[in-house]
């Protein structure tokens, strides 16, 4: 019997059917017009496997769905409360906080962050375009920015809420090279900054009445 002629009596997915019946094990025969089920098989039989495997592979993606979405919540979950943790992560250059007790000194970390300034261009009609001295401090404090940003993450890994003894370290390179004439060609600007400090545990102390 022809598999499409089953799957048509029966209201099965015809591809889905024959695929099946490939690995299944039944003996089938392949033809110009499709797959043909030996008449010595129980097709009643064959169409009840089929229905068994379609519901198990139902009941497997329903529990692989399941297991995504609660991945996502739980991911979901984990940003929200590192987001929070981070807002309020408190930083100091000193070290200590009024009214907390560091209770856990976890070692020295940093952050960095680095950008590139454009020079100054030379117009034909006014002149020297471009301000490096604005840009460069845009520039750094945007990558100042990022830096402490960084800083409070590698103390978040950490299991740190706060972070002593901040500073920072800055880096200016002035890049050139040759151009293909033999000439000198100047790059841009890099700028770039490393914020440094202890990640520590504190907790607020308790008012003595």
């Amino acid at each position: 019997m022809k598999s499409k002629d089953v799957a048509r009596a029966q209201g099965l997915d015809l591809p889905a059917f024959d695929a099946w019946l490939k690995r299944s094990g039944h003996p089938v025969r392949s033809g110009i017009t499709g797959l043909a089920i030996d008449d010595n098989v129980n097709v009643e039989r064959v169409v009840a496997e089929f229905r068994s495997h379609q519901e198990a592979e139902r009941e497997q993606a329903a529990v692989a769905q399941s297991q995504r979405e609660a991945a996502a919540a739980e991911a979901e979950r984990a940003a929200r409360a590192k987001a929070q943790a981070m807002a309020g992560m408190l930083i100091t250059s000193g070290f200590n906080f009024d009214g907390y007790t560091i209770t856990k000194y976890s070692g020295y970390i940093s952050g960095d962050s680095a950008v590139q300034v454009d020079r100054p261009t030379q117009g034909f009609w006014s002149g020297v375009k471009g301000n490096v001295g604005d840009d460069m401090m845009l520039a750094l404090a945007q990558i100042r920015r990022v830096a402490l940003a960084e800083l409070k993450e590698a103390a978040y890994d950490l299991g740190c809420n706060a972070v002593i003894g901040v500073d920072f370290d800055y880096l200016t390179l002035d890049p050139e090279t040759v151009n293909s004439n033999g000439g000198t060609l100047y790059l841009p600007f890099l700028f770039g900054v490393t914020a440094n400090g202890n990640a520590v545990v504190i907790e607020r102390q308790s008012v003595r009445m």
